[in-house]
């Protein structure tokens, strides 16, 4: 964690605030996002295990914090059933699939030019 007095937090939190660009790709970024979102916009809704058996290599650690991040940012949505055995599920949310073109644009883009 960096110190909130830093130049590199100020500058952080600046282009966070004031660059669209920059805000989606802060909420998006990072190894495990993207395949999550992509996997719930091709589900309707996924328990852990299914999110989990989807992102090979992905460790419970990095899923639980990359779920929570997407959940905070109001991306998708946890569904908690109070049942025995406990039983999660996550779904996308509204604001979640409103990333749907912007994906599918980054995954063009990378087809097109991952060779190049």
């Amino acid at each position: 964690m960096r110190k909130t007095n830093s130049t590199n937090f100020l500058n952080e939190t600046d282009l966070v605030e004031n660059c669209g660009m920059f805000y989606t790709l802060s909420i998006i970024g990072g190894r495990w996002k993207v395949g999550i979102l992509a996997s719930l916009l091709d589900n309707d809704r996924l328990r852990y295990s299914e999110i989990k058996g989807k992102l090979k290599n992905i460790t419970e650690r990095m899923l639980i914090k990359q779920l929570k991040e997407l959940q905070e940012a109001g991306l998708i949505v946890r569904m908690d059933y109070r049942e025995v055995p406990p039983r999660v599920e996550y779904s996308i949310s509204d604001k979640g699939k409103s990333l749907e073109s912007i994906l599918l644009t980054l995954q063009r883009w990378g087809k097109m030019n991952r060779n190049s």
